[in-house]
């Protein structure tokens, strides 16, 4: 049995050889479509998601702190399009009382089919686990919800901080001679607030999601590359959108569904590669590797 000791060395004398290694098997293991499928039904998912929390959270919380801080949470998550989701999301609030008890299973329903996209797609890249005791359905099924109530508890956490970050915007401290403003600030304390808690949820995702256990670590520094690359990738695509495309002439009122599921799919494609390098790290030196 290798040794962590073992793996560690073999990345490091050969760590050319290892990327390759877990770009073929991305590749042998259709990542791009499974990636695309999870795109799909995060697309499905992502409205229905935002509706149940803000309908839920509501009830305890200032509205529009609470659409406030959505809304800088999906600047990371869809970059240019953030707006058209808060207001389509917004349209149940204005209605949450006429949504009853079929339209909240409805919402349930839809809102997990990301999660439960993600677990089948996760299974594939960790095959070399499939020996492991399989997951009972209901586990599998109460996944996606306390993810979703993760994300809850976590805007309400933001609201909260954002709310006092706010407090101080306007104002001025002096130190040593010098005057800065709060401002500035502010705005960077929430932006960075929303890193860790991408940071975090990604983690968990890699703690969670696979059958088996991860190492803690692991799910870590896979979290924080992820939301690394994403950032990366983010930027470059607020930057093509807004200077090169052509999507607005050519798919015209698509253009929003277009670019979001654009997104979806990049940020989909950057979390399984980050899972298959974990997968090709635990199978260094068995005979499949």
């Amino acid at each position: 049995m290798t040794t962590q000791t073992e793996r560690l060395q073999y990345l490091l004398k050969h760590p050319l050889r290892f990327a390759l290694q877990s770009l073929r098997a991305f590749r042998d293991n259709q990542g791009f479509l499974l990636a695309a499928a999870v795109a799909y039904y995060s697309l499905l998912s992502i409205v229905p998601m935002l509706a149940l929390m803000l309908v839920v959270l509501s009830h305890v919380m200032d509205r529009q702190e609470l659409l406030e801080t959505t809304r800088a949470y999906l600047s990371l998550v869809a970059p240019g399009k953030a707006e058209a989701l808060v207001s389509q999301a917004q349209g149940f609030l204005d209605h949450g009382q006429l949504v009853g008890v079929v339209g909240l299973v409805v919402l349930l329903f839809f809102s997990s089919l990301a999660f439960s996209a993600l677990e089948k797609a996760m299974s594939v890249i960790f095959f070399h686990r499939f020996e492991l005791k399989q997951r009972h359905f209901l586990v599998s099924a109460f996944i996606p919800y306390a993810f979703i109530m993760a994300l809850a508890v976590g805007m309400v956490v933001v609201t909260g901080v954002s709310s006092g970050l706010h407090a101080l915007v306007g104002r001025n401290v002096t130190l040593l001679g010098h005057t800065w403003s709060l401002d500035t600030t502010s705005t960077a304390a929430v932006y960075l607030l929303g890193i860790a808690g991408e940071v975090l949820l990604l983690s968990a995702v890699y703690l969670v999601m696979p059958l088996g256990r991860l190492r803690l670590r692991y799910a870590l520094i896979g979290g924080v590359t992820a939301t690394a690359l994403w950032e990366l990738t983010r930027h470059v695509l607020v930057w093509y959108l807004s200077t090169l495309s052509l999507v607005n002439v050519i798919y015209g009122s698509f253009a929003t569904v277009i670019v979001i599921l654009l997104s979806l799919d990049a940020a989909a494609v950057i979390l399984l590669m980050g899972a298959q390098v974990m997968s090709e790290y635990e199978r260094i030196g068995t005979e499949d590797s």
